[in-house]
């Protein structure tokens, strides 16, 4: 692949960019009814963001030990764990009632600065996750490299914080 076949993906980019949230603020808003609510769930995609923040690590490990295929196949991972991180997501908060974050004084407002942090970069790192892939795939390296520089301390904080976000949240489960 060349850059001009990058040039094909960067609609795609843009509508996957713009539906991802759209689509998951929508479906966040509708409850499935008569369902069992999946409150199994919410130590799985937290668990799932761990090893999301793993998989990064070590594929920047991979990555500046010149282990190519390695990296390629961790950051392939990582995108497909994300994946199923929404999927369950999506499909919690489908069957359950949002849980209201119980404490009080000055961790009220971390959790909140944290969890408002959280979902504001989770929207803005979609396009760059997308865009440093699609730099992959099409032999891209040079761009590649300049926009993972950005995408990589986005896409680990996001995996950390909802991390963070649910070990605060769930003595309130």
């Amino acid at each position: 692949m060349s850059i001009s076949d990058e040039k094909k993906y960067n609609k795609l980019i843009i509508i996957l960019s713009i539906a991802i949230p759209i689509v998951v603020a929508a479906l966040f808003g509708i409850k499935i009814p008569n369902v069992e609510p999946l409150t199994f769930l919410p130590p799985i995609y937290a668990s799932i963001n761990a090893l999301t923040a793993i998989v990064l690590v070590t594929a920047f490990w991979a990555i500046t030990n010149k282990k190519i295929k390695l990296h390629q196949r961790l950051m392939q991972f990582a995108i497909l764990l994300s994946v199923v991180f929404l999927i369950m997501y999506v499909a919690y908060h489908m069957t359950s009632d949002s849980t209201k974050y119980g404490g009080e004084g000055v961790m009220k407002y971390v959790y909140y600065v944290i969890l408002i942090t959280h979902i504001i970069m989770s929207i803005v790192v979609i396009p760059f996750v997308l865009i440093t892939y699609v730099r992959a795939i099409t032999n891209n390296f040079e761009k590649h490299k300049k926009i993972a520089r950005i995408t990589f301390p986005l896409w680990l904080f996001v995996a950390v914080s909802g991390v963070v976000v649910f070990i605060m949240i769930s003595p309130y489960y």
